[in-house]
Formats: C-alpha cells, structure tokens, sequence
C-alpha cells in the first residue's frame, strides 16, 4: 500500500508542481527581464533577481528528476526530498525575488534557510540512492 501512495504522489503531485514551479520560474524570468527591469537596475538588485530565477529552474528540474526515480523505483520513498527542494525554491527564491523588488535586506536573513532546504534535499537524495 505504501509503494502504491508513493506512486500515485509522484505522478499525481510530483510532476504537478514541476509544471507549476517550471511555469512560474519563466514568468519570473520573462517579468525580470522585461517588467522588472529598472526597478531591479534602480534597486542594484538585478543579480539578486538572476540568482532566484536560476536556483528556482535548477530546483524545479531537480523535481523533475526525483519524480522520474520515484516512477521508476517507488521504493525509495523520495517524498522527503521533493518537500525539501519545494520549501528551498519557495524560501530561498522566494526570499530573494521580494528582496530584489523591494529592496528589504533584512529578507537576506531567511534566505538562508532555503539554502539550507535545498542542501537537505540534496543530501537525502544522495542517501536514498545508496544500495539496493
């Protein structure tokens, strides 16, 4: 039973919100560079912005590449993994998207956090690769 709620998370979820977070980190990038683009030149934030859109695309492909282990190999239970690359994306991007627009450095200090979210994913990932 377990195997079969892992299974249908991942197809069911897992690629829901790669479609979603891959969505929004294009609108992010087309707005940045378009919408965006003297407020974040006026703000001296412009990398801040470029740094959330490209840790946001890393991450959401991240997803993608965990759901893909998780259809293959269900056993795995990779739901962990996926939480922590989502709550990386939403702190540590998210952070740094409000940061850039309204220039509040004291936003600087969670983003960390996400970072830290998105190490954890990584590092349970690796771990739940190992062996058999």
């Amino acid at each position: 039973m377990y195997v079969t709620l892992l299974y249908t998370y991942a197809r069911e979820y897992h690629f829901t919100s790669c479609g979603f977070f891959g969505c929004t980190g294009c609108g992010h990038r087309a707005f940045g560079a378009h919408g965006l683009a003297e407020t974040l030149a006026a703000n001296g934030r412009t990398d801040t912005f470029e740094t959330a859109v490209l840790y946001h695309f890393f991450h959401t492909l991240a997803l993608l590449l965990v759901g893909a282990v998780a259809l293959i190999r269900p056993e795995r239970a990779l739901g962990g993994v996926a939480i922590a690359f989502l709550l990386g994306i939403l702190i540590f991007s998210g952070s740094l998207y409000v940061l850039a627009v309204f220039n509040l450095p004291f936003l600087g200090a969670i983003t960390p956090f996400g970072g830290v979210a998105f190490i954890v994913g990584w590092v349970l990932f690796a771990l739940k690769m190992r062996g058999k």
